[in-house]
């Protein structure tokens, strides 16, 4: 069972995160390199995910590990997923909204989530059970915790939903999901036709809160946004998002209606308009509860 330690845990990983991507910053930024996949990778990403995966070892070495540039390690009930830098590319860019994202997994279901985007001095997080939270990071007396609470959603031809990456970047069935969601709801952000499969010039910018990292949920989390998709994505882009989200009052699944993080697509929405959208998708077994 997850506890109040592991959540502080966490919360320390993420100030350990921020130091580093702070000192990489005040020192110019960090060589960038493209992975085999085409996305970017700097020595911060590595240099995070090594530290984090070193403190973790320290604190619960019989707990797994997963992160986005080293893999897995170990096996067990409990299994750490952390993405030392989410949004690397808006990090070499000098754009704030990047973060480090940490998640604790507990026989297959995630009870804790951080999102730290020290650029910007906020952090997300939950607990199972103790609610979503939002604040400045460092804490500031005159902003407290912010306990997030979002309304259900209503009918999906009102809905804003929040669609990631663009269509070039998409598979063709990727497209087709992400085309008939944009044709049953009011509007997508970014505003695109979702069944193209060209380059959009100029490129799109990421549904972004604004006051913190791009993803999307955390517009559904802190409810500015009815829904988010997330095409292609490692179980290091979800896993933190999935408790702040549910705790938030929101619902997580994957197109099929089930939680699992490895099927490369999350769909985060509002109670109520998470059901009408798997079903307009097609898939969709039982809702899972929130």
């Amino acid at each position: 069972m997850t506890t109040s330690g592991d959540l502080t845990l966490a919360h320390h990983l993420a100030d350990l995160a921020d130091t580093v991507a702070r000192r990489h910053l005040a020192a110019g930024g960090a060589a960038v390199r493209t992975k085999d996949d085409g996305s970017p990778v700097t020595d911060a990403d590595r240099e995070i995910e090594d530290l984090l995966r070193c403190e973790i070892r320290r604190n619960h070495p019989e707990d797994a590990l997963v992160g986005e540039e080293s893999g897995a390690e170990g096996t067990g009930r409990r299994r750490w997923i952390i993405d030392g830098i989410d949004g690397t590319s808006a990090f070499v860019a000098g754009r704030p909204e990047w973060g480090t994202l940490i998640a604790l997994e507990e026989d297959g279901a995630v009870g804790v989530g951080v999102v730290s985007a020290p650029a910007l001095g906020r952090r997300w997080w939950a607990a199972r059970g103790t609610g979503a939270w939002t604040a400045p990071r460092p804490s500031s007396a005159a902003e407290p915790p912010r306990r997030l609470s979002i309304p259900d959603g209503g009918p999906a031809c009102e809905a804003v939903l929040g669609i990631w990456p663009p269509p070039a970047r998409l598979s063709a069935a990727e497209r087709v999901v992400a085309a008939r969601l944009a044709a049953h709801t009011a509007r997508t952000c970014p505003e695109l036709d979702w069944s193209a499969p060209g380059c959009t010039t100029p490129a799109p910018r990421k549904p972004s809160t604004g006051t913190g990292t791009c993803h999307g949920a955390l517009l559904v989390a802190t409810g500015r946004l009815d829904a988010f998709l997330l095409l292609g994505a490692g179980a290091w882009d979800i896993a933190a998002l999935v408790p702040v989200v549910q705790e938030a009052g929101g619902v997580f699944s994957d197109l099929s209606g089930g939680q699992r993080l490895d099927t490369g697509a999350a769909l985060f929405a509002r109670t109520g308009l998470h059901r009408r959208l798997l079903d307009v998708v097609g898939g969709g077994r039982a809702q899972p509860s929130s």
